[in-house]
């Protein structure tokens, strides 16, 4: 196969005795994996155990840190400074990186959730606070950011190893942010219409935005969200279209 991708999901995400996912049926089909770190879900238990899947099958360790808001789950928005996202992102990112290193592994990348995520990938203060956050881990641990945001380019500037992601489920605005949860065309909910659009990205480095709109888009990492329904199945099916397409999976770089 003469192209790879890299297959990601959100994972860790349950919480005491709440349950969120099937990490254990999902890892096999991942190539790297954004585990939670506690803010917006996870718990030390819960993170013990996600980073042993990922170990078990050779799966790529990140961290996925979020905004303060285990209710929300990380999705509402917070007023942060600079200082204060970089301080959440550092925390979180390291206690992730001592579990991979007593599992014998390492911190491969950094990815941070739900709207810390959003807010920073139109944001360039947002995004200077995550990147500092990342450079301050050293050990050559990458970024992983939305393709063509503030995030990439502050990311860049200051010269991480940068995985440009795109989203398998999601629907995208002209600018090239992704479509807010709060509008009911966000969600892409048909398995074909979600693999038409990662061939495209990953083989074309485009995708059609909400408006009809042909973008452009990097496709280092695909991200496939492990707490929809049916994320198993379509992630089987995803696996097997790439193949059909000489495209290999890899975790990135």
């Amino acid at each position: 196969m003469s192209k790879t991708v890299d297959l990601n999901a959100d994972v860790g995400e349950s919480f005491g005795a709440w349950k969120m996912g099937n990490d254990a049926a999902l890892m096999p089909f991942l190539t790297s994996a954004n585990i939670a770190c506690g803010f917006h879900a996870g718990d030390p238990r819960t993170i013990a155990r996600t980073v042993a899947l990922a170990v078990k099958h050779g799966v790529a360790i990140g961290a996925h840190p979020g905004l303060p808001d285990l209710v929300g789950f990380g999705r509402r928005n917070m007023a942060i400074t600079e200082e204060e996202a970089y301080q959440l992102v550092l925390y979180q990112s390291g206690a992730m990186r001592a579990f991979a290193h007593a599992a014998g592994s390492r911190l491969h990348h950094v990815k941070a959730h739900g709207a810390l995520y959003n807010m920073a990938a139109s944001d360039p203060q947002l995004s200077r606070g995550i990147v500092r956050a990342v450079q301050a881990l050293g050990d050559q641990v990458a970024i992983v950011v939305l393709s063509g945001s503030e995030t990439e380019r502050v990311a860049r500037e200051a010269g991480l190893t940068v995985s440009c992601e795109v989203f398998a489920d999601r629907r995208y605005q002209d600018n090239g942010l992704l479509v807010p949860r709060t509008d009911p065309r966000a969600l892409i909910t048909d398995e074909q219409e979600s693999i038409d659009q990662v061939i495209a990205m990953v083989t074309q480095g485009s995708c059609i935005s909400v408006s009809g709109r042909t973008i452009s888009v990097r496709a280092d990492t695909i991200c496939l969200h492990g707490d929809q329904d049916g994320a198993l199945v379509f992630a089987q099916a995803l696996r097997a279209a790439l193949a059909r397409q000489s495209i290999a999976p890899r975790a990135f770089p």
